[in-house]
């Protein structure tokens, strides 16, 4: 099991950047698949990015590629998402979360509390 933590979010001016740090804690934090989504108010929880349990592979939504960069240190248990080129439609509460499984299997099981990013116009 792992619990995670999430800090870093805030308000920032449209144009301007944040990175989110997500604290995990636990065993085996190098075995887990970690990504982050995101819920912005009224809206279902989407898919905002993923890396490989490695940190070699990494995976994006069209909607945040190019702007935001997922990576992970695993000495430290630490997953991270640079957030560049905010727009205001990122404005949402953003989550870490950390898989189990692996192919057909694989689900987000353990998820941390949030932190809020507000992107003003």
């Amino acid at each position: 099991q792992v619990q995670l933590v999430e800090s870093g979010g805030g308000l920032v001016q449209a144009g301007g950047s944040l990175r989110l740090s997500c604290e995990a804690s636990g065993r085996a934090f190098s075995t887990y698949d970690m990504g982050w989504f995101r819920q912005a108010p009224g809206k279902e929880r989407e898919f905002v990015a993923e890396i490989s349990h490695h940190g070699g592979s990494s995976y994006y939504a069209d909607s945040v590629k190019g702007r935001f960069t997922i990576s992970r240190d695993n000495v430290g248990n630490m997953v991270y998402l640079q957030m560049n080129s905010l727009k205001p439609e990122d404005t949402a509460v953003y989550y870490c979360s950390a898989a189990t499984g692996v192919g057909s299997r694989k689900k987000y099981t353990y998820w941390g509390q949030g932190t809020q990013v507000t992107v003003s116009s």
